[in-house]
């Protein structure tokens, strides 16, 4: 007896679904997305072997630039408005709530304190301007001194955050007097667990820290 065979038929899938879901998701990124603040200033860090990655939340960076001028921030906009209200207060600055607001919501600092209310009540375009010119936040060698205005944005975020982690990005052309104000800084807190940013390069065949990659073990 003669097999019956069927016709085939081509299967159509309806792609209008997926395509609504796509497109929903896609206007939720992008109303969804906070965009970083541009930092002030470049940095060109120097290069290193370490693989250790820095930590993605609750960050406390000290940006030291090629001129040595120190620049501060935290990543956490809750603890930016809890900390300026701190140093708001602490140092009678006298901020308005829209120049405390614009810390908030800002990137890096390198001003004064006697100039950071006139850095905030400028315009986003101005402050770019300012920042070239701006001496960074002044730093000593010892935290007991009214000159390390550097050493006071630390212990006040600390206090604000006390699990904030600590970073120096540094510039590799920084003067080491420089970097060696910040670090001092931090010793006088009682600070001496720290991350560098660097940049990652090869390990250099032969090395012991070569053997190790090659045999599969992280440093």
């Amino acid at each position: 007896m003669p097999k019956v065979k069927l016709p085939r038929k081509s299967t159509h899938i309806d792609m209008t679904a997926m395509c609504d879901v796509a497109f929903l998701l896609l206007t939720f990124f992008m109303l969804a997305t906070k965009f970083k603040p541009d930092e002030p200033v470049v940095v060109k860090t120097p290069s290193s072997i370490s693989e250790i990655p820095i930590p993605d939340v609750d960050i406390l960076l000290l940006t030291v630039d090629p001129k040595g001028r120190v620049f501060f921030s935290i990543d956490n906009q809750k603890r930016r408005k809890e900390l300026i209200e701190s140093v708001n207060e602490t140092k009678k600055l006298n901020l308005t709530a829209d120049e405390m607001e614009k810390f908030k919501r800002g990137a890096s600092i390198g001003v004064p304190l006697s100039q950071l209310k006139s850095y905030l009540a400028a315009s986003v375009d101005d402050q770019k301007k300012m920042d070239v010119t701006a001496v960074g936040i002044p730093t000593d060698t010892s935290v007991t001194t009214e000159a390390n205005e550097l050493g006071a944005w630390i212990n006040a975020a600390r206090e604000t955050n006390p699990k904030l982690r600590i970073c120096i990005k540094a510039d590799a052309d920084a003067s080491y007097p420089s970097v060696r104000k910040v670090i001092k800084t931090l010793e006088g807190w009682k600070i001496f667990k720290f991350n560098l940013i660097t940049g990652l390069k090869d390990v250099p065949i032969g090395t012991a820290a070569y053997a190790l990659q090659q045999s599969g073990h992280s440093k």
